[in-house]
């Protein structure tokens, strides 16, 4: 599984790179790939490109606030979940989506 994302918190210091390193080590941990870009007080840093979106399986937006740049996901699975959610249960997090779009998908077959 591929997976690209945004982690933004309303203050943008802590909570946006503990939610960043938390979906990185919980991907690593599930044998995933995953981009993190950060949005905060100092602008945006690892910020993703247009190959490893396009070649993302979904989208997870990290988010407490408005965040610039969402069209880039158009066409994408995007699921937005806050930062705290992310930051207590990674794991947990990316297990659940994934099992819903495999659902969705056994569904559509």
């Amino acid at each position: 599984m591929k997976i690209v994302g945004i982690a933004a918190c309303t203050s943008g210091i802590a909570h946006t790179y503990i939610a960043r390193e938390k979906v990185l080590k919980a991907a690593k941990k599930l044998g995933w790939e995953a981009h993190m870009e950060t949005q905060g007080t100092i602008g945006t840093e690892n910020q993703l490109t247009p190959e490893q979106i396009s070649e993302a399986d979904f989208v997870l937006l990290a988010i407490d606030i408005k965040i610039g740049g969402r069209e880039r996901f158009k066409g994408k699975r995007v699921i937005e979940v806050p930062t705290n959610t992310v930051i207590k249960a990674p794991t947990k997090v990316l297990e659940t989506i994934a099992k819903k779009l495999d659902d969705k998908r056994n569904s559509t077959n």
